[in-house]
């Protein structure tokens, strides 16, 4: 049988270059060789996209000085590595800007290849997580209370003004960033306008999101029409804190996964029925991690974010919740680039033209 050759590529120049190639390590040592022969293709933290062997060795050290002659300037210049000409279908596991704001699905588009996740629009719109809640909220989905801070407009907002609207405790969140990356909780002017800053480090749009008294849980998405939803995991973080980057990838003793959740079955049906929901909402494909927060109150749902490729670490939830639905790493990996042909087939089946 002719063996499927699948494009892996990882890294990039994004602050979760580190989560990225752990994901594509681990997808590596698990998809069946049998069956796929693997291309690890590595962009560098510079944007380099370097060759076949240099990507290997950047699993074990992924900030290896890479010589100019492996690698090409652009990743548009794909085409130029010989390695990878006869690549079958993409797996993109390229986190935070590039690989989940649309530009690399545009350029798959463009190449006429299928690959792993949503597709352009989805991919764009999912990475904004102001627009995510937009759209969420005009269909009924409950969200947290938001306002959002431009890097030009902020001088118009304090901690007074935006308190007023969202309460005491607040969280500031890049719009446009994953992993918990530049995220902080202020709960006066001083946090607050330190909190600001460190955001608009990573972009020129900040959402200050309302507190959610309650924990965090998540569900796994698979699937393109017909996706099917895994059991609900829940995120408990130390008193006072929340899962930030470090919570999730630095301090083992940061965050405690449950899975499944502590929660009744009907809860459990109800948080996997509205995980659904936005998935279709947001015309997702492929995968997602679906967030809410569940409120300590009143148990009510409310949508956080989704995440349209999430991390395949040893920790990531995403791999996690499906293995306790009976589906193995490599059956997981099998069943993406599956969806990702299918996808592929059907729109080649819709006309473009009259």
């Amino acid at each position: 049988m002719k063996k499927t050759k699948v494009g892996l590529i990882f890294g990039g120049n994004s602050s979760e270059y580190e989560v990225s190639v752990q994901s594509a390590k681990n997808i590596y040592e698990a998809i069946d060789k049998a069956k796929y022969e693997v291309y690890p293709m590595a962009l560098t933290q510079s944007g380099f996209m370097v060759d076949l062997e240099t990507s290997k060795q950047l699993f074990d050290n992924p900030h290896l000085e890479v010589e100019n002659k492996a690698a090409v300037e652009n990743v548009a210049n794909i085409v130029q590595l010989g390695d990878y000409q006869d690549v079958d279908v993409f797996f993109p596991i390229v986190h935070g800007n590039i690989g989940e704001d649309g530009a690399l699905q545009g350029l798959f588009r463009i190449l006429n290849k299928p690959f792993v996740g949503s597709d352009v629009l989805s991919t764009a719109v999912t990475m904004d997580k102001d627009f995510t809640k937009i759209i969420a909220q005009s269909a009924g989905i409950k969200v947290a209370d938001w306002v959002i801070v431009k890097r030009h407009t902020q001088d118009d907002w304090t901690y007074d003004k935006v308190s007023q609207k969202l309460g005491s405790t607040v969280f500031i969140k890049p719009s446009n960033q994953g992993s918990s990356v530049g995220i902080s909780k202020a709960i006066d002017e001083e946090s607050f306008n330190k909190g600001l800053a460190e955001a608009f480090e990573y972009d020129d749009k900040v959402l200050v999101e309302e507190a959610i008294n309650g924990v965090e849980i998540e569900v796994a998405v698979l699937g393109n029409e017909n996706p099917q939803a895994s059991g609900v995991g829940q995120i408990t973080t130390p008193e006072g804190e929340f899962y930030s980057y470090e919570n999730k990838y630095i301090d083992e003793s940061g965050a405690t996964l449950a899975i499944p959740a502590p929660i009744s079955e009907e809860l459990t049906e109800e948080v996997r029925a509205e995980a659904l929901k936005v998935y279709d909402i947001l015309e997702c494909s492929g995968l997602a991690r679906v967030d809410f927060m569940l409120q300590n109150s009143d148990s009510q749902i409310v949508f956080n974010e989704l995440n349209a490729l999430p991390g395949f670490t040893n920790i990531s939830m995403y791999p996690k919740l499906f293995e306790l639905a009976g589906i193995t790493y490599p059956d997981l990996i099998d069943h993406l680039i599956s969806y990702a042909k299918e996808r592929f087939d059907h729109k080649k089946e819709l006309h473009h033209t009259r």
